[in-house]
């Protein structure tokens, strides 16, 4: 009779273990986030974030004998593939604008009418009071300047 191999025995304690350090990346990629002033710490952090994420779901999908935490991390890495390489382009974009990489430098990005907030500002805010009658809708601010529209068409200037 032929060795059969041994069952997988994944247990509820190598589950821990993998919580434990999927866990501990997450802590530290979001504390990296929170306290650090430089972009690319922060996507780092960000991604660190991500890949804690990814090694719990591996776990839980390996504890549970099916594929869903693996294919979970597939989307998880794609993602965030598709986030470094916008990340990359953006901090190459406002590298060349500051010379910094420091995100303080950068609060003239703002539009015009948002002011910077400080944290005395957010203690000292009023709370909004309902409005009786016709429900009333928060109102945005703009994305920009809206550019100008040209006068003929794009068929017409494609001629």
């Amino acid at each position: 009779m032929p060795d059969l191999p041994a069952p997988d025995l994944f247990t509820i304690d190598l589950l821990r273990n993998y919580l434990l350090v999927g866990a501990a990346l997450f802590a530290l990629g979001m504390l990296g986030f929170l306290s650090r002033r430089n972009l690319i710490v922060m996507f780092l952090s960000a991604e660190m974030m991500l890949q804690g994420t990814a090694l719990s779901l591996v776990g839980f999908g390996r504890y549970h004998g099916n594929w869903t935490g693996q294919v979970f991390t597939i989307v998880i890495l794609t993602v965030a593939a598709c986030e470094a390489s916008i990340a990359m382009a953006l901090v190459v974009v406002l590298y060349n604008r500051r010379s910094s990489l420091d995100v303080t430098l950068w609060q003239d990005i703002r539009e015009a009418t948002v002011g910077v907030a400080t944290i005395d500002e957010a203690a000292e805010a009023e709370p909004i009071e309902a409005v009786p009658g016709i429900e009333s809708y928060p109102q945005l601010t703009p994305a920009g300047v809206e550019p100008a529209h040209p006068v003929q068409s794009w068929t017409e200037r494609r001629r």
